[in-house]
């Protein structure tokens, strides 16, 4: 793999941080602000939000711009929306400050993929593609349960503080080793882009990423309560946790990427369902410390292992003049499931059947995710036939 993708994979690190930390944050932040836990849960809804909306914006905005020159600037706006977060002094400021951060995320990894693919052989760009998610990855294994404890130790403002240190650390990596060569300015009409959106597969496969992370999110934005109320652990065991978690994202992530060389249509089935039997499952094991921390790993390589399927896919029903957007509205679908995800456990946990049932709950989304892939294969399979 080219030195460039893991200059990618830098800056993924670093939004990462700060997308995921904040779970391991929601109790010290609701109790220093003054808010409810869901009230705190709404940040990462923020958040997501702010990315479904930046994602096509800057997306369009940066078209023509060369796309080592829009990731790095991306980043210097993630560096700056973090050190706002460390500095708000009220919730409505960190709200504000959370969603200018996120209008960076979807824009970065759907220009980021687009440049993974192109770096590496065709039969390889799954592979290049989970690369640069790895940094997602490896941001919930060192990044978030280091930003919890730090938050903890030292207040949740200090976490804010070090992940902006690393958006400064991943624009110098970006700088010095992204190539410009390999990153042609697009130059086609806006309208040949935009009328990716009228493709079917595309909408059906920007659906399938809503709700198959819809139901991830609705677990994972309240895993702290769920650990420390359910299942009984402290406080100071969730971070310990949370590197089982991510641990279960590398695997995942890369034993999704290499289904989706083999063959890409069966392995997003296949991690699909996984993920909502897991989901189910994980409903009965949060009664055993044990089994709530093995599930909790499994949660974590069910999830990213659809991430590489669902963005090839993607990009494959894209293609041509289209795939850039296609790929950064994807992104953005990744985070409109975060926030729906995020309100749905708020509202299980608000308005009952409580928290102990967010995760069955949870479940039913990358179940209706796995319908929808079905229903987008069987269309798939009529249209090559009638052609």
């Amino acid at each position: 793999m080219p030195i460039a993708l893991y200059a990618l994979t830098a800056g993924a690190f670093g939004i990462g941080v700060t997308e995921f930390v904040i779970m391991g944050l929601l109790l010290q932040v609701s109790g220093d602000l003054g808010v409810s836990i869901s009230a705190a849960g709404l940040l990462i809804t923020g958040y997501a939000l702010g990315v479904f909306a930046g994602a096509p914006l800057l997306t369009i905005a940066t078209r023509r711009l060369p796309r080592k020159t829009t990731l790095i600037a991306l980043m210097i706006i993630f560096t700056l929306g973090n050190l706002a977060c460390a500095l708000a002094p009220n919730y409505t400021t960190l709200m504000i400050a959370r969603v200018i951060t996120a209008l960076a995320h979807g824009t970065f990894f759907g220009v980021g993929s687009v440049v993974a693919a192109g770096l590496v052989a065709p039969d390889k760009r799954a592979s290049a593609i989970a690369l640069m998610f790895t940094g997602l990855t490896a941001a919930t294994l060192v990044g978030v349960p280091f930003g919890a404890w730090l938050g903890e130790s030292f207040g949740w403002r200090s976490t804010f503080w070090a992940v902006a240190a690393i958006g400064v650390f991943a624009a110098a990596v970006l700088t010095a080793f992204v190539p410009r060569a390999e990153q042609p300015v697009e130059t086609g009409a806006l309208s040949a882009e935009l009328a990716v959106l009228r493709r079917p597969q595309v909408l059906l496969g920007l659906l399938m990423t809503v709700l198959g992370f819809g139901g991830v999110f609705a677990v994972f934005t309240y895993i702290q309560p769920i650990l420390t109320q359910i299942t009984g652990f402290s406080i100071a065991a969730v971070s310990p946790i949370l590197l089982v978690f991510g641990g279960g994202l590398v695997a995942g992530n890369f034993l999704g990427g290499k289904a989706a060389d083999r063959a890409l249509n069966p392995a997003l089935i296949g991690t699909l369902t996984t993920l909502t039997v897991v989901m189910l499952a994980m409903t009965f094991a949060l009664e055993s410390r044990i089994a709530a921390i093995v599930f909790t790993g499994l949660l974590g390589a069910a999830a990213f292992a659809t991430v590489a399927p669902l963005q090839l896919r993607l990009m494959e029903a894209a293609g041509g003049a289209g795939q850039t957007l296609a790929s950064s509205l994807n992104i953005a679908a990744f985070n409109l499931g975060n926030a729906v995800g995020a309100w749905l456990g708020g509202a299980v946990i608000d308005h009952g059947p409580g928290l102990g049932a967010v995760t069955w709950v949870g479940a039913l989304m990358p179940a209706a995710a796995l319908l929808t892939a079905v229903l987008s294969q069987r269309l798939a399979s009529r249209a090559a036939l009638a052609s």
